[in-house]
């Protein structure tokens, strides 16, 4: 008989079960404050659960163990929770008005710090990124990979720019056809794209969010104030009632800040676990805008199990935007072409001159 798994991630979420059982055989509880449930804990066999980086009255931690439960302890002197049961958003990042002290900033912080790492803190990384996997399934599960489409582009695209707002109205495009929008999560394309999904159910907002985001282009010299014309946006266009979509971005390269307009955001410390999570769940399709050394690495990722695909179902579009810069500025397309050529992805692999042929393509396959 195979054993029930029953995840809980929230206080709300054990109070909805544990009066319903008996036994917490298969039970995950994740980072959850138990402090003030002892007595519904005392009434229940905890043989065969596991708790993760949870709180418990004085005691009943010892009394868990004792019985057959399975407890991994809090970790000491950490700016995040390695059993964090949620993804990311905007708020839970960049919380305060300063970026220097925000969560973000400490993690990044944190992260720097190779030398000094223990096996603790390399273990609280790894812990770290499986949750944010756990919790980038859950909050994708009803939605449909194969209408989940990346766009990938790069950070150093200034918001007053043309291809910016090209990159966002993609983005819109994209959201109001029914397709997921994921992006790497960081500035410039990526937060274009996440922009114009998160505009989305306000198709005539595009300038005036422009308008206010430009009069600081870059998060360079200063963080502060790219982050407060973002927020500035999300406040007239209040996020509850945004366009959705996902980013995937990494304090690996925590040097380029995370954008505020994705919906839903799995930060992570492994860049190569980040790449893969990016790339693989873009079953719809991905888009490339111009970028350097990190979009074309991620268009040959992707382009790798394009080329090694068992049948012509499992090939995703990838479509190229821009002929001249991909042709001679950074002369991918040749060789993406030459790949392609006789094998099932050549039907899919585009290259095209503006955002919508792109999205035509990848909506009209």
């Amino acid at each position: 008989m195979t054993r029930r798994l029953l995840e809980i991630e929230s206080l709300t979420a054990f109070d909805a079960h544990i009066g319903r059982v008996r036994e917490l055989s298969g039970w995950f509880i994740q980072s959850v404050d138990l402090s003030d449930r002892a007595e519904q804990l005392a009434g229940v066999d905890p043989r065969g659960a596991v708790f993760l980086g949870c709180r418990f009255a004085a005691g009943i931690e010892d009394r868990l163990r004792s019985a057959g439960a399975l407890i991994f302890p809090r970790l000491p002197d950490l700016p995040f929770d390695p059993y964090r049961g949620a993804l990311y958003d905007a708020d839970a990042l960049y919380a305060g008005s300063v970026y220097a002290a925000s969560p973000d900033a400490a993690i990044y912080a944190w992260s720097k710090r190779a030398r000094d790492r223990t096996v603790t803190d390399e273990l609280a990384a790894t812990l770290h990124d499986h949750a944010i996997t756990d919790a980038l399934d859950d909050a994708t599960a009803d939605i449909d990979r194969r209408r989940t489409v990346g766009v990938m582009g790069g950070h150093a695209l200034l918001r007053g720019e043309p291809a910016y707002r090209d990159a966002a109205v993609l983005g819109g495009r994209l959201t109001a056809a029914g397709r997921t929008v994921l992006t790497g999560g960081g500035p410039g394309a990526m937060e274009a794209a996440n922009l114009g999904a998160y505009l989305s159910p306000w198709p005539a907002a595009l300038s005036d969010a422009l308008a206010v985001l430009t009069a600081q282009p870059s998060f360079r010299p200063g963080i502060d104030a790219w982050v407060k014309t973002a927020a500035q946006v999300r406040e007239r266009w209040p996020a509850e009632e945004a366009g959705q979509s996902l980013s995937i971005p990494t304090w690996f390269y925590g040097h380029e800040p995370t954008n505020l307009f994705a919906t839903s955001i799995a930060k992570y410390f492994a860049n190569a676990l980040r790449e893969d999570a990016l790339l693989h769940r873009c079953r719809g399709g991905i888009v490339y805008l111009p970028g350097q050394a990190g979009t074309v690495q991620e268009i040959f990722q992707a382009v790798t199990e394009n080329f090694y695909a068992a049948d012509a179902a499992s090939v995703s579009p990838l479509v190229l935007v821009g002929v001249d810069y991909w042709t001679h500025t950074l002369p991918a397309w040749p060789l993406l072409a030459a790949l392609g050529r006789g094998r099932p992805m050549g039907k899919v692999i585009h290259c095209v001159d503006d955002v919508h042929a792109a999205v035509e393509l990848i909506v009209q396959p």
